[in-house]
């Protein structure tokens, strides 16, 4: 616009109206060329339009990600051996009453398939998320917090992991305002791969990106342990045999002592008059030896010399040679006793760096996973079926495969359709959310068509994959797509569509 030509000035009858978007239940009004407040749906010339593209999977390991508005659908017949319809991009059945956006027929091992896609509106869902490391990261239900507010909370630990367990409804929605918008904006974060800084009340400062090793109290992990301290005494009891007299490594579960331990009886270890503080659970193996902490083998000990009393002066003798080394071979040292039957620290000898070296080598490097878990309601149901019970059914039967983005899901026994998925597994951005505050998830339902049929799908809005793949929705008044895009499938991943295994 030039100084010489004035604005235009619209009257107030000539304003473009808002458009009112019923995805999510804020019915958020959109002004003309802006998004609503989850940032999913935008008015675009007075049309509802949905910005994140679908995303259809392919099977082929060879294809990278190709936009579909540069690849169009070349009008080959496509199978769902071929080509998977994810819910990525694909829009809500809220409020409720409605079938799902896309109820694609496919042909999958000369099988007729169904596949019912819809993004699903989540406030019942979090994250349960591992992190591999031997490092106390908090006391077992410390508060985990985001920005400040509570997210979760520390739960059971596992063989080498500390777990988290985030999100949840009664963060979501049944604290402040400020909870529920940290809670949601964490998960979100999570979910879709990107870096959250995490505190555990009265412990560890975390940085967690989901396939990548964790950040703790500003440390890059790098390996998780190879077993407890009684379990590496066992696994290299033979190895150490020989080049050292004595082995202690060190672990805040459970301490392993070469010579006390089963293994090292069975090879014919000799005593040697060692005592350990802490309490002995069997022969060789000890609970409780110091505080949990980021020291070695996860306890608060700088000096593994703390654990130890005074050697038994009839079975111990000057020069006697001990090993001490943690679970991950990250700390180790070595010490002979003098005259006076004190352990000294000396240079560690070369015949004992390989097997030192071992240890690290066969520890795994250390990563931070993150599953997402939901259950799927009844109003998530219906979009499926007239009778949202007889899904329930037909997945607890499996009959019908769940998948989440086409990622595969573990299904929890019990009632209703409780399941967990490995956000790695996903395809890019399949995460969302809306203002409630909750979660906006894929969820995919694939069965035969028969099946379908039997359990009052909802057949009148049947459509073929080849139209899918077009853009052609199930209920273009509802919203216009902004485009396409496909994705291999992930290394390794089952295809969505395939049999069950032993089926």
């Amino acid at each position: 616009m030039t100084a010489e030509t004035p604005p235009v000035k619209r009257s107030a009858a000539e304003k473009p109206e808002k458009i009112r978007c019923d995805a999510c239940p804020v019915m958020c009004y959109i002004a003309e060329g802006r998004a609503g407040a989850c940032d999913r749906y935008a008015n675009e010339g007075g049309e509802l339009v949905r910005l994140d593209p679908l995303t259809i999977l392919e099977n082929n390991e060879d294809v990278t990600v190709v936009p579909f508005l540069d690849r169009e659908w070349d009008g080959d017949i496509v199978t769902g051996d071929e080509a998977f319809i994810t819910a990525v991009g694909s829009g809500t059945t809220y409020p409720d009453y409605k079938p799902a956006p896309f109820i694609v027929a496919s042909k999958a091992a000369d099988a007729d398939m169904i596949t019912v896609v819809t993004e699903g509106i989540f406030s019942y869902c979090g994250a349960k998320v591992k992190i591999d490391t031997d490092r106390h990261l908090g006391s077992e239900c410390a508060w985990v917090r985001s920005d400040g507010e509570i997210i979760g909370h520390v739960t059971t630990s596992e063989y080498g992991s500390q777990m988290l367990s985030l999100g949840g409804v009664n963060h979501l929605t049944g604290g402040s305002k400020k909870e529920g918008r940290a809670t949601c904006a964490a998960l979100l974060a999570l979910c879709n791969n990107e870096t959250v800084q995490l505190s555990i009340d009265s412990g560890a400062e975390l940085e967690i990106t989901a396939g990548q090793a964790p950040v703790v109290n500003g440390q890059r992990e790098e390996r998780m342990r190879v077993g407890c301290g009684s379990a590496t005494v066992g696994m290299f009891a033979a190895q150490w045999k020989g080049l050292v007299d004595e082995v202690v490594v060190v672990d805040d579960h459970i301490t392993g002592v070469m010579s006390e331990h089963q293994a090292g009886k069975v090879i014919g270890w000799p005593a040697t008059g060692i005592k350990i503080k802490g309490r002995r659970s069997t022969p060789g193996r000890y609970f409780q030896v110091a505080e949990p902490g980021t020291g070695w083998g996860g306890t608060d000990l700088d000096d593994p010399l703390e654990i130890l009393g005074p050697w038994k002066p009839k079975e111990a003798w000057p020069g006697l040679s001990l090993l001490m080394v943690s679970t991950t071979g990250e700390h180790a040292a070595y010490y002979e006793l003098d005259e006076a039957l004190e352990p000294v620290r000396m240079e560690m000898p070369e015949r004992l760096l390989p097997s030192v070296r071992r240890i690290e080598e066969n520890c795994e490097p250390s990563l931070a996973s993150v599953l997402f878990m939901a259950g799927a309601g009844g109003s998530l149901r219906s979009g499926v079926t007239e009778n949202p019970v007889s899904l329930t059914r037909s997945v607890q039967s499996r009959l019908t495969r769940v998948t989440c983005g086409g990622a595969p899901v573990m299904m929890w026994p019990g009632g209703g359709i409780t399941f967990m998925s490995d956000v790695t597994q996903m395809p890019k951005n399949a995460f969302g959310y809306v203002p409630t505050p909750a979660l906006v998830a894929p969820i995919e339902f694939t069965m035969s068509r028969a099946d379908y049929e039997a359990l009052g799908g909802h057949m009148d809005y049947v459509m073929p994959l080849e139209d899918a793949l077009k853009g052609v929705t199930g209920r273009q008044s509802d919203h216009r797509l902004s485009g396409r895009r496909a994705e291999t499938r992930k290394l390794g991943a089952p295809w969505p569509v395939g049999r069950e295994p032993g089926k």
